[in-house]
């Protein structure tokens, strides 16, 4: 199976679940990776998480229903999964400009989200230059914080956070203490807790060394195979580029798929906003 077969199954995964409760790790197993991975492979592809595509679509669903049928409001939306009639009304009025009621008789319409099929554009453009590596484990210390990919809160808060640490100094002095084996500043992303669908970001260094202030933590970094990907350009934008050409292009044609562990985004000490300005992401893989 390959890359795009496997994203759809979950796809389908998710379509055959619109009705009922669904498990996200039964979603990700269906494409053969990590709970962590396909949701970020899904945002990144999408531009929206998992979970807002089913509510999307469930919502959609259920505007059809109270516009074609006399089923109760109630019933439709414990069909869709809300437990309360407030809730469903809440959701349904964000979607739809409407409540459920005068959805039955409105004639504004409806906002639709349609049925997802991946494909594959064949671009040829620019090539990308990665290399695979082998890399020994690695030690860290930064400081970390949970976000969840629910509503987009992970795209707009990590950028928060990467300015606060260069407003209170502490880039600054992470730079400073980074002696380890990669050079320059770290964004290090981990999957927390499935259920509610979190990760955990760490801006950090890589440090070899007993002397630790208390405002910091440490991580080691398992040994991974990576597939390194160069980037050049002004942060975010080439970064963000990037990682949507590694999943809608690299993946679909390569014999490797994420393999689950954490994945980095290497920042170099330079002026971040330059036109050359050089990072690296890597991404632990395994042979599919």
């Amino acid at each position: 199976m390959n890359w795009i077969d496997a994203l759809q199954r979950s796809i389908d995964y998710l379509e055959n679940h619109l009705e009922s409760p669904f498990k996200m790790e039964d979603a990700a197993a269906e494409a053969n990776v990590s709970v962590f991975h396909f949701q970020r492979i899904f945002l990144v592809l999408t531009d929206m998480s998992v979970m807002e595509y089913v509510r999307r679509r469930r919502l959609t669903l259920a505007a059809q229903e109270l516009a074609l049928t006399n089923v109760r409001v109630i019933e439709v939306a414990l069909k869709f999964g809300y437990e309360t009639p407030e809730a469903f009304a809440k959701a349904f009025k964000r979607q739809h400009g409407m409540s459920p009621s005068e959805a039955r008789t409105s004639q504004k319409g409806f906002t639709t989200y349609n049925r997802l099929v991946i494909s594959v554009q064949l671009k040829g453009a620019l090539p990308m230059k990665v290399r695979i590596d082998e890399k020994q484990a690695l030690q860290i210390i930064g400081v970390k914080r949970t976000f969840s990919f629910e509503n987009g809160e992970n795209t707009r808060e990590i950028p928060k956070m990467w300015e606060e640490v260069h407003q209170n100094g502490v880039n600054d002095e992470l730079e400073s203490m980074n002696n380890g084996e990669v050079n320059g500043m770290l964004g290090v992303c981990r999957m927390m807790d499935s259920s509610t669908s979190t990760m955990e970001y760490w801006i950090a260094t890589a440090y070899e060394g007993d002397e630790v202030s208390e405002r910091y933590e440490r991580l080691e970094i398992p040994a991974a195979t990576y597939a390194i990907f160069e980037v050049v350009g002004p942060m975010p934008e080439a970064i963000q580029s990037m990682w949507e050409k590694i999943y809608s292009e690299w993946f679909p044609s390569s014999s490797y798929r994420p393999s689950g562990s954490a994945e980095m985004e290497v920042y170099t000490h330079d002026d971040a906003t330059k036109a050359d300005y050089y990072s690296e992401i890597w991404i632990p893989i395994v042979n599919k």
